[in-house]
């Protein structure tokens, strides 16, 4: 029986009286005491129904991309090129793995250009309980057509162009250490090549023809280089190949001996990253500073083909590539870069930069700038398409990269 209500045998008054106090009784007996009840019971009946995100089709294709390249099938794609300039790329290679960490993996990559790379890499991510990442690497390259403007900033103009060519087979082996396994990074490496260099082909006229061994150092020359290095750093970033917070500060010093002590110099880069997160990673500021300074050996020479240039796809990037070339560089980029879901993201950015003759040159005065409008497709740790469409006083610019700007 319902409390409060008193039931009658016969009569249709009796049954009338009960159709209205029914619902209103049971009503008094479920009704939450308070506001706080009524939301947690909310809550219970909404845990009751839970359901996985179903990602979207864009989303899925991406996934299904990320697993077959990753786990389900030894080819992948390879576009790096041969040398910055080459144009489009195509380009594969397979990987094995050779034990439960370590890896081998051989590829090659041609453009339309004739520019073309074969290597083959032996890979160990976890050396030195898991410290360190050690690389062995071995390759030949090809650029049929890599652009030279003169030396300088000031004195060099677009129309300047002459091309030249080499080929170079290489062998280098490298290890990168993290001794407490936190932000403190060492590296070292060693690498032993022969540049083979020669005239250009293109629409520009072969280098040859425009200058000299007497006027350009390097000129026709086929050096061997055993090349060393030395680095040290504080890197925070998740991962090199993509992030949006932690840092990069590092110093590398090479060491390049030619066989022919000829062509031999020292150089050393310094290198400054910030990403800045803003807005929970939504929007990222970030922040790059790069200096390149060298210095000759006694009664030796830097080829025009080694001095630090600036221009193209990760440098000045509305100018060519290789457009400006001397003895010193500075270069400063800002990005803000702005996710539009967790595998595509956009950017807006400027870059400013010079190359100096002398390193007390190295200021804020003259430099080149440019500034555009980018777009990248990525994965958690890796950028494998990017491009940039960029802007200067010599023309619009458009980049195709299979890496992050920086």
């Amino acid at each position: 029986m319902i409390p409060g209500i008193r039931i009658r045998r016969g009569g249709s008054l009796t049954l009338l009286a009960l159709t209205l106090a029914v619902p209103r009784a049971v009503a008094q007996e479920v009704e939450p005491a308070s506001r706080t009840e009524a939301i947690e019971a909310a809550k219970k009946e909404k845990g009751t129904h839970l359901e996985p995100y179903k990602p979207n089709k864009a989303e899925y294709w991406v996934d299904k991309a990320e697993d077959i390249l990753t786990t389900g099938l030894n080819w992948h794609p390879f576009f790096e090129n041969a040398y910055s300039g080459g144009g489009f790329t195509l380009g594969a290679g397979y990987m094995k793995h050779v034990s439960s960490y370590n890896l081998l993996d051989v590829r090659g990559s041609i453009t339309f250009s004739g520019y073309k790379r074969f290597e083959t890499q032996f890979l160990a991510p976890r050396v030195f309980d898991r410290r360190g990442v050690f690389s062995v690497i071995a390759g030949w390259r090809e650029a049929t057509q890599v652009g030279f403007y003169g030396i300088g900033t000031a004195n060099t103009s677009a129309d300047d162009r002459a091309n030249y060519s080499f080929k170079q087979p290489w062998v280098a082996a490298t290890l990168d250490v993290r001794p407490s396994r936190r932000y403190f990074v060492v590296g070292a490496g060693v690498e032993l090549s022969q540049w083979q260099t020669g005239a250009g082909s293109g629409t520009a006229p072969p280098i040859d023809q425009i200058y000299t061994p007497a006027t350009l150092p390097g000129l026709g020359a086929k050096p061997t280089y055993v090349h060393s290095q030395g680095s040290v750093a504080l890197d925070w970033r998740p991962a090199p190949g993509y992030a949006r917070r932690g840092g990069y500060y590092g110093v590398t010093v090479h060491d390049y001996s030619d066989s022919d002590s000829q062509f031999g110099f020292n150089s050393v880069d310094y290198d400054a990253l910030q990403h800045i997160p803003l807005l929970r990673d939504t929007w990222v500021l970030s922040l790059h500073g790069h200096v390149e300074t060298t210095s000759t050996k006694s009664n030796e020479l830097i080829p025009y083909f080694m001095l630090p240039a600036l221009g193209g796809g990760s440098s000045l990037r509305g100018f060519a590539s290789w457009r400006f070339r001397d003895n010193h560089s500075l270069l400063l980029q800002a990005e803000w870069r702005v996710m539009v879901n967790r595998f595509f993201d956009t950017a807006v950015f400027y870059d400013a930069g010079k190359v100096v003759a002398r390193r007390s040159d190295l200021d804020l005065d003259g430099l080149k700038k440019d500034y555009g409008l980018g777009f990248r497709f990525h994965g958690p740790v890796a950028t494998p398409l990017r491009i940039d469409f960029a802007k200067s006083n010599e023309g619009l610019s458009i980049v195709f990269s299979s890496s992050a700007a920086f």
